[in-house]
């Protein structure tokens, strides 16, 4: 049976200020039928007991059940990092992100879903503002021209020339030839792009961490990995 919830009762509270719950109940009913699979924050138990006094009907009944009790926990989160993410971009005078549909869902590639877990995954491509401020905080990230060479001398299988992978060149073989690979010169600026998005990242991840420390859970919205609830679940 779906759970009937009044308009004016809240997911959240963020500093005392109700997120209120009819925000996961619209993405819920306009947004993905099952959250992202991939590595954490996944929204359904998989370390299930197997119960085999309970007949196959009611095991089944509880694992849907189950499932929609994390699916709800993990839309919460989903819109509460959007409301988080709005008010740090009005705090750093940030332009207003445009209001967000509730069934505003981009695309989420599988390998930003491996890389950041599912719930970050899917608030940046439902969020404009979580996008905006990640977008802020690569911009703030500083990588040292020591960190990019040494960055180039690290993976010199990422730097092969077109030619060189034609043949199959070991880039780590004694045969390899300085002409088989791209010039610092040639991928610096590119190396520079991808160290300052994994700053970014990481920056992000921190920021999370330290506004959602104090954010006031309701009943049944809590993070789908606090070990506090029976359904948690958090995998890496």
């Amino acid at each position: 049976m779906t759970e009937q919830h009044s308009e004016t009762e809240y997911a959240a509270r963020v500093q005392g200020e109700e997120v209120p719950r009819k925000r996961v109940d619209a993405f819920l009913t306009a947004g993905p039928t099952t959250p992202p699979r991939g590595a954490g924050n996944c929204a359904t138990s998989h370390d299930e007991p197997a119960d085999t006094r309970q007949p196959a009907p009611a095991l089944t009944a509880n694992r849907l059940a189950r499932a929609e009790r994390q699916r709800r926990r993990w839309a919460t989160q989903v819109v509460l990092i959007d409301e988080l993410a709005r008010r740090t971009c009005a705090e750093r005078g940030l332009p207003a992100p445009p209001d967000v549909s509730p069934a505003a869902m981009l695309t989420v590639p599988e390998a930003d879903v491996a890389d950041l877990g599912s719930i970050i995954a899917a608030a940046l491509a439902h969020s404009p503002a979580a996008r905006a401020l990640l977008t802020a905080l690569e911009g703030e990230q500083h990588i040292p021209e020591e960190a990019v060479r040494e960055y180039y001398a690290r993976n010199r299988d990422r730097h092969l020339t077109p030619d060189a992978l034609r043949r199959g060149v070991d880039p780590y073989g004694a045969s390899a030839e300085p002409a088989d690979f791209l010039t610092y010169g040639q991928v610096r600026d590119g190396i520079g792009r991808e160290l300052r998005r994994a700053a970014g990242r990481v920056a992000f991840f921190d920021w999370l961490d330290g506004v959602r420390g104090g954010v006031e859970y309701a009943p049944g919205h809590e993070h789908p990995g606090d070990p506090s609830h029976p359904d948690h679940e958090h995998r890496h």
